[in-house]
């Protein structure tokens, strides 16, 4: 992999100016997606069709065991700050309350992706979801942002701006003015079409200075929308059922290499149904919703092939470097409790195909999208926590790599750092800055064997600590510590803490330790 120092001291240094620079550090594309499971992308065992992103992971790098914070705001705080989710302020989700690491917004003792970048001559754009922060003095031109489009909330409609719990309001934002959502939206492309506009306009009034875009696409999330072309792709593709899709994904993903070649498919979530047992009119549903949901990925890669096309239009594509995740893993949530008004608890039972239905593809779709690993979005069990990571630039990332070895979505403000020769400072804006928790990309790379450093996660009182090969797991509300060997068992079903109880101590220890120092609360203490 090229490297790239820089040198202090010397007359040639002082004189190269800043639009030479400028020249020589990267563009930085940060693609963020909602909710997508680990075995969703075709270079990671779908069936579905992503050759944009299978391209971009052909030429590039893919990460194996890379982690994010199961949930989407955490997960956002920690990619935007380099810092745990409770150190940035965003401990849980976007609910208000008084204990600093649970504000619910990120905190000015943390500097953004965009702050740091900025600070350093980057142009910086942003579209997609927000979600951490509500009020419009957290919204993204206020955290480092030079121009912004997008959903500030968690969810909504792909087709329209549609409150889907009492009394909500949804916030669809250009820059710092709320706006109506024209004929004919659909988010995932109005995402990428304003992302090219911004670039357009920076293109040809910034040329010489490099940017980053985050585009943060609410794709995969419910509720499940597509356009019709893309779902008659894939209906009746899913009438074997989901064992039979999960063993389909199992083989591919044995095949390119995402999963060992010894590796054993876990059985299916016991809450799910047999298959055979279901009605012709519940497979026909379930067919359909996962239609719709693989067309929603579908159109996500059209529209990152349509950002790559723009890119070497522009001869900006080999001076790019474009990182791909998810925000946690796939979602388990339905549309059928009193959380949702009326209105979208009917809109449920449509079918997932109409335009105006509101539903979502539970744990069977779920259970497929995560294949082979345990549990859902939430829960910080592989299946909750993992996701598919493509690195991919020219003249800064390996090409046809793919790394075992573990990482953390705190690792990216370092390596965009570090991409971005930029200076991470101690004070910004008056307020002092924590450091950095992860570690750049590039050194993780250069590692050989396992990564023995320790990486913690909480989310909603799930707990659990990632160190080598030892995972230690603790699910809310139980209390019981369960140890597992993701060398040897990856789906968590082998638990091995009474069998290792030292190990379980050690790594307990070192939890306990990290727990108080980023200010974790006992969940039962917050206030829901």
């Amino acid at each position: 992999m090229k490297k790239f120092t820089h040198v202090f001291g010397t007359a040639l240094a002082i004189l190269i100016s800043s639009a030479t620079l400028a020249q020589q550090r990267p563009n930085i594309i940060v693609i963020l997606v909602d909710d997508m499971g680990y075995s969703d992308l075709g270079c990671f065992g779908s069936e579905i069709q992503t050759p944009h992103l299978d391209s971009l992971a052909k030429e590039g790098t893919i990460m194996t065991n890379f982690y994010n914070a199961a949930r989407c705001c955490p997960s956002r705080a920690s990619l935007l700050t380099g810092r745990f989710p409770h150190q940035a302020g965003v401990g849980d989700m976007m609910n208000k309350r008084s204990f600093p690491a649970y504000q619910g917004f990120l905190n000015r003792e943390s500097i953004t992706l965009a702050e740091l970048l900025k600070s350093s001559g980057y142009a910086t754009y942003m579209t997609g979801k927000w979600h951490v922060g509500q009020d419009s003095i957290n919204w993204p031109l206020e955290r480092g942002f030079d121009r912004y489009y997008g959903l500030i909330d968690g969810a909504n409609s792909y087709f329209a701006n549609r409150p889907y719990r009492r009394n909500q309001k949804l916030s669809i934002v250009l820059d710092r003015e709320k706006v109506e959502v024209p004929a004919k939206y659909y988010s995932t492309d109005a995402y990428t079409s304003h992302m090219i506009s911004f670039l357009e306009t920076h293109f040809s009034e910034h040329q010489e200075q490099p940017f980053f875009a985050y585009l943060a696409y609410q794709t995969p999330h419910w509720p499940l929308h597509a356009r019709p072309e893309e779902i008659l792709k894939y209906k009746g593709k899913y009438m074997e059922g989901w064992e039979k899709m999960r063993q389909r994904r199992f083989a591919k993903q044995k095949e390119l290499g995402v999963v060992p070649k010894s590796a054993s498919l876990p059985e299916i979530d016991e809450a799910i149904p047999v298959w055979d047992k279901l009605t012709w009119e519940q497979k026909v549903q379930w067919d359909e919703r996962m239609a719709v949901y693989a067309a929603m990925l579908d159109r996500l890669d059209q529209q990152i092939g349509r950002l790559v096309s723009f890119l070497k239009g522009n001869q900006q594509f080999e001076n790019t470097i474009i990182l791909f995740l998810s925000d946690n893993g796939a979602s388990h949530e339905t549309i059928d409790h009193d959380g949702f008004t009326q209105e979208i608890q009917l809109a449920n039972n449509f079918p997932a195909s109409h335009p105006e239905s509101f539903t979502a593809y539970g744990k069977m779709g779920a259970a497929v999208s995560n294949t082979p690993y345990r549990s859902y979005k939430h829960w910080v069990y592989e299946g909750g926590n993992s996701t598919s990571f493509i690195a991919f630039g020219p003249n800064h990332i390996p090409k046809g790599a793919i790394v075992e070895t573990p990482a953390h979505i705190v690792d990216i403000m370092p390596s965009l750092q570090q991409w971005a020769n930029a200076p991470y400072p101690k004070w910004y804006n008056d307020h002092q800055i924590g450091a950095m928790e992860g570690k750049a990309l590039s050194e993780l790379w250069g590692s050989s064997g396992v990564e023995e450093r320790a990486i913690c996660f909480e989310h909603e009182g799930n707990k659990a600590i990632r160190r080598g090969r030892w995972k230690l797991v603790q699910a809310y509300p139980d209390k019981n510590w369960q140890l597992y060997d993701l060398h040897m068992d990856r789906a968590e079903r082998d638990d091995l803490s009474d069998r290792h109880p030292k190990v379980v101590q050690s790594l307990l220890k070192v939890y306990m330790d990290w727990e108080k120092r980023v200010g974790v609360i006992p969940y039962e203490q917050l206030s829901k």
